[in-house]
């Protein structure tokens, strides 16, 4: 019985995951604003590598899992910027993969800097079908698993900072795909009323010599969709620590703690509890980030290089 219960849950997980999750979740965009906006690559002022794991909907069997990969730099004077994003996605018996490049143009604006970024890549997909309990064992349809198909991605965004503040626009996804069960394939469309317009800001507002406080917000629109956002209020320590927390409207709450070893090392905790009516079946989600800068001295071309 219990296996059945699995097999039919799997089922249902499946495609409100494919089809209805528009990316990997990440809580680590507050600081690592390159997961959800190509034109942040190079923003930094040094080469930089850093990798994220996640782990979300904890105590419910084939919850998502994903494993992200990023590296950007600047280049010809930090006027552009190259960027790299690899991520590997679990959702119950499918595989995804993502390979992303980023580019960003870079225009000075007196003390102000305005960049231009599109991400260009494929995303590999595959599905496990051997893995399920067939509720007919002798249904053809689970006894092999299905082939790995191979789609384009590109994203655009756009990014403008100003001393303390800053403003990003990005579109995380300008194609739409969707599995063809009929044509055992995936449909590829391109239908700006169907995409998803995200806007970050932020502002970073000095409370003393040792205490900064840093404000900032995430909207997301689609058009016909639900329009959903996120409050975060997080402080700055010594340069050093920073500690907060955010607000998803009536989806979740999340805690997140950074901690800057030296100039080149820094290592982050997220966890977000489910606020909605299932949050009482799981225990949460928990997301660990490392990121390494090859610089030696802090050199920051402005103060949102976090």
């Amino acid at each position: 019985m219990r296996k059945i219960i699995y097999s039919l849950f799997i089922l249902l997980l499946i495609p409100g995951s494919i089809f209805g999750q528009l990316t990997p979740v990440s809580d680590q965009y507050v600081l690592n604003p390159l997961t959800i906006n190509p034109a942040f690559a190079g923003n930094r002022g040094a080469l930089n590598i850093a990798a994220f794991y996640r782990r979300q909907w904890v105590g419910i069997t084939g919850a998502p899992e994903t494993a992200t990969l990023t590296a950007d730099a600047p280049l010809l004077d930090g006027k552009l910027g190259l960027g790299l994003v690899i991520i590997n996605d679990k959702i119950g018996v499918t595989k995804q993969t993502a390979f992303n490049t980023d580019y960003s143009y870079k225009i000075s604006m007196g003390d102000g800097m305005l960049s231009f970024g599109l991400g260009v890549g494929i995303v590999t997909t595959q599905t496990a079908w051997s893995d399920l309990v067939a509720l007919d064992p002798g249904d053809e349809s689970f006894l092999s698993n299905s082939r790995v198909f191979v789609v384009p991605d590109f994203r655009f965004g756009t990014y403008y900072s100003y001393r303390n503040f800053f403003a990003g626009f990005s579109i995380p996804k300008l194609i739409s795909y969707k599995f063809d069960f009929e044509k055992n394939k995936y449909s590829l469309s391109f239908n700006p009323g169907q995409n998803y317009y995200m806007l970050n800001t932020g502002y970073i507002l000095p409370l003393n010599s040792k205490v900064k406080f840093f404000p900032s917000t995430l909207i997301l629109y689609s058009p016909g969709k639900s329009f959903l956002f996120d409050l975060n209020a997080h402080f700055n320590l010594y340069d050093r620590f920073w500690v907060g927390a955010s607000y998803r409207n009536g989806r979740a709450i999340e805690g997140l703690f950074q901690f800057q070893l030296n100039d080149q090392l820094r290592i982050a905790y997220t966890y977000d509890a489910d606020l909605g009516k299932s949050g009482k079946y799981r225990n949460g989600s928990h997301e660990i980030m490392i990121r390494y800068e090859f610089r030696y001295k802090v050199n920051a071309v402005n103060p949102l290089n976090f």
